[in-house]
């Protein structure tokens, strides 16, 4: 019995996925059409999923471009996978009371949720507008059941993402709201690449058919959900909540592709990062499964 031999041996592999509506094209299709019990899948926020990597919680996620810049001696990235935007991606937005040059000295609060869109929120605003903020980490947290409000602990600007960025945007509260792929295509005319689908190299050793029969089935999926893109707005719009033709037209923008051009962009990421000190120069080249 299959079900009684994964509890006694443990999962064939281990997957976490980000639990935004980003992700639906890819994981909507995967929920519905791969039954595969053995591959045993975690649902969780990018930070979450690349503390449980870096801890062998997991042997494969899709988790913030960051944090394989962070350590690429132990992971390697799964070909054909990512959440990415060409200009545009509407979920990750730094919102702000006043203009980006404006707030050298003054409080901005970061999203905890995901480390690659904290460190290109910097890049941009030191390296484009030469601003030196004072950054803190926290979300825009109120008493309604979104969990958005006006309360921003003193800061002038936020950086948000995913769905909460989604209902930042319905509240329309900020009169500068900074769409971070389109700041960046027009700054550096790459695309963005936000989050990348990550196997820990151990895993890769020792279960090398494993990882590629997973990743035949999310390049699968990634073309299907593309192909079925309307049926899925209609299903997770309610989720944020959203119409569904607005839902259309962001998860549209959202691209789950990792061609030459995305390589592109994320090696121009990591050339920032790595000259910023924030990572190690191993980062480049990407090692690729």
């Amino acid at each position: 019995d299959m079900g009684r031999e994964i509890d006694k041996k443990g999962p064939a592999a281990r997957i976490g996925m980000v639990n935004f509506i980003n992700t639906a094209p890819l994981y909507e299709v995967w929920q519905l059409t791969v039954n595969r019990p053995e591959w045993r899948v975690i649902e969780a926020p990018p930070s979450t999923l690349n503390r449980m990597l870096q801890h062998c919680e997991l042997d494969m996620a899709l988790v913030s471009s960051y944090e394989y810049g962070c350590r690429p001696d132990i992971y390697r990235v799964l070909k054909g996978v990512s959440i990415s935007a060409t200009g545009r991606v509407g979920s990750v937005f730094l919102f702000s009371h006043r203009d980006p040059d404006q707030l050298t000295g003054k409080k901005v609060l970061l999203s905890p949720h995901s480390a690659t869109s904290a460190a290109l929120v910097k890049i941009i605003l030191e390296d484009l507008y030469q601003a030196r903020p004072r950054y803190e980490t926290g979300i825009v947290t109120g008493p309604g059941k979104e969990g958005v409000d006006f309360r921003l602990e003193g800061a002038e600007a936020v950086l948000a993402i995913g769905d909460n960025a989604l209902r930042l945007l319905e509240k329309k509260i900020f009169p500068v709201q900074l769409d971070l792929g389109k700041v960046w295509q027009d700054f550096t005319g790459f695309p963005f690449v936000f989050a990348l689908f990550v196997v820990r190299e151990d895993f890769c050793r020792r279960r090398d058919r494993v990882v590629r029969e997973i990743q035949s089935e999310f390049v699968r999926c990634r073309k299907e959900g593309k192909r079925d893109l309307k049926d899925i707005s209609r299903k997770v719009a309610p989720r944020i909540p959203m119409t569904e033709k607005d839902c259309y037209s962001y998860l549209s923008s959202i691209e789950h592709d990792l061609g030459d051009d995305k390589i592109g962009g994320l090696t121009r990421f990591f050339d920032f990062l790595i000259r910023r000190g924030d990572i190690p120069p191993e980062a480049l080249p990407v090692k690729f499964i």
